[in-house]
């Protein structure tokens, strides 16, 4: 390898085990973000072995002794014409760390020693740091500075969870679509939370037809569910529902916000619930507000005035529930989504708030219960897109309850989080600080990036300050799904997405056309009038 490294540099000044300077020609000296390697020894098993540092430049920065900022600037013209002028360029870089033998990850022990030379790293040895064993590899994109460099994540990082944070147009929806894909080609099953129909189309290929995956993945929406597209356009579309009737008294209490210090309300609601199910097999709201009208006549049954007064006061939260229209005749069984090797995206465009919450919270507690209870064994990573509205920094959704439940203790269960948002500042910290992985892209508002230094301990000031200048579909990783913090370019999407921006200069180009075609219809039809004004009556 030696043979083919460039030597673009020596190490000078101060140097330590995490950070180093190096002075280089000015012709030679790399661009920022350039990875390095240099040769040093750690100890391992007693002994001190040759290592590859790897190492990558946070500064690049030039100095010159002659035309210093005190100086007229006629005299520097001068000193300039007579070739006087020095220049000096050095750069300042972090260390990354290296690969020991067995292939993880080890930062140095000893200190990076002044003298000796700094290479740039090759691409081999890149490939190495950034890369793990196929079975466990999702496939992401590339070094920024390297695009013939690969970059893989690790999906045992996934146990910890992951946050995907980036500010709108940067490429996040893009990107989850990418880990959603390969997770599922890697056997994963995975159900998306879709606000507004983002992904809708991962079953189709980037020209719109089916590919060897399409029989696996299955678009859930709730008839409530206007839909930011039609069936058609989709293509497989299941209903997911949820009968009134099978909720327990509690269940329809969380939905109605009666608490627990409401007793006699929620008696009141237990003896209609009992009336109506001794009556019906299957129930709406409606009936149940119904028969809450009717609690007056329990008197006649021997039911005690506080029920009856109770049963009363509950009508005007049941009428909230009833505005919902969320509710059918019949259950979609979690079987349906939760499948080996399948990704269910719950379609729920069109949808308020309160219901996208509630169908949440819903199907979020069956797929806890499914897995805790061990009925299903398979690991389940969960895609909460629009984090924010559903586990709000202030505040409580229904939702949220189980999304926190999930970060804390899912784990344990095979239930993994990827929780996706624009607006990081907005979402509870406790949710953000559990994400042990992070992949961010553009961000460039200072609370978002404050939220995010707060939840990310290995994210760094430099990288911090990094995010404004990434261009889109470029992003930081870092966490427990890489073995250093990387910089990577995206790779190509190979399913059709759903969540682009539109074409707003082809549509509006479209428009113009629209218009000229109106235009000449106009002008057709006005001048079929005159001439028929020209003509008179009868002719």
């Amino acid at each position: 390898m030696s043979s083919t490294l460039k030597e673009i540099g020596v190490i000078v000044g101060e140097a330590s085990s995490n950070e180093f300077y190096f002075s280089s020609k000015p012709s030679e000296m790399p661009s920022r973000w350039e990875y390095l390697m240099i040769y040093s020894e750690e100890e391992q098993d007693g002994k001190l072995v040759p290592v590859q540092i790897v190492a990558q430049i946070d500064r690049v920065m030039s100095a010159s002794q002659a035309l210093t900022r005190e100086l007229d600037f006629d005299i520097i013209k001068k000193i300039i014409q007579a070739g006087l002028a020095d220049s000096k360029v050095w750069g300042k870089a972090r260390v990354l760390g290296f690969l020991a033998e067995r292939g993880e990850l080890q930062l140095p022990k000893k200190a990076i020693i002044p003298g000796k030379p700094v290479y740039v790293a090759p691409a081999e040895l890149l490939e190495n740091f950034y890369s793990y064993p196929l079975d466990e590899a999702i496939r992401v994109g590339s070094l920024i500075t390297r695009s013939e460099v690969p970059v893989a994540l690790s999906i045992k990082g996934f146990r910890r969870h992951l946050a995907l944070l980036a500010q709108t147009g940067s490429g996040k929806t893009y990107l989850a679509g990418i880990l959603a894909d390969e997770l599922l080609a890697k056997g994963g099953t995975i159900v998306m939370l879709d606000p507004h129909a983002d992904y809708v189309f991962l079953g189709r290929d980037a020209d719109g037809k089916r590919h060897e995956l399409s029989d696996r993945i299955t678009v859930f929406r709730n008839p409530a569910s206007t839909g930011r597209y039609s069936t058609g356009d989709v293509g497989k579309v299941e209903p997911y529902e949820i009968c009134f009737s099978d909720l327990d008294v509690e269940e329809i209490c969380l939905i109605a916000n009666i608490g627990k210090n409401m007793a006699n309300i929620r008696d009141g609601l237990e003896q209609a619930i009992e009336y109506l199910k001794a009556d019906k097999a299957v129930f709406q709201p409606e009936d149940l507000l119904e028969e809450l009208k009717n609690a007056e006549t329990w008197k006649d049954r021997g039911i005690e005035k506080s029920k009856i007064v109770g049963a009363k006061s509950a009508q005007k939260y049941i009428k909230q529930i009833v505005k919902m229209q969320v509710f059918t005749s019949a259950s979609t069984n979690i079987g349906a989504l939760l499948k080996p090797r399948h990704l269910s995206d719950v379609d729920l465009s069109g949808l308020s708030d309160e219901v996208a919450d509630y169908i949440a919270f819903r199907l979020l507690s069956d797929i806890y219960d499914k897995a805790s209870s061990g009925e299903f064994e398979f690991p389940v990573f969960v895609f909460v897109e629009e984090a924010h509205r559903f586990i709000p920094f202030q505040g409580n959704t229904k939702s949220s309850r189980i999304i926190k439940k999930i970060a804390a203790e899912g784990r344990k269960f095979g239930v993994f989080l990827v929780v996706i948002t624009q607006r990081p500042s907005k979402i509870h910290p406790d949710a953000l600080s559990q994400c042990n992985s992070q992949i961010i892209m553009r961000m460039t508002n200072p609370d978002d990036q404050l939220a995010i230094a707060k939840s990310s301990e290995r994210l760094g000031q430099s990288l911090l300050e990094d995010l404004p200048g990434l261009n889109t579909g470029e992003a930081v990783l870092v966490g427990e799904m890489t073995r250093a913090p990387v910089m990577v370019r995206v790779k190509r999407r190979r399913t059709r997405e759903g969540g682009s921006d539109i074409d707003i200069v082809g549509k509006m180009k479209a428009a113009v056309e629209k218009s000229k075609e109106e235009t000449v219809e106009n002008d057709g039809e006005r001048l079929r009038r005159e001439m028929k004004d020209l003509m008179g009556p009868g002719e």
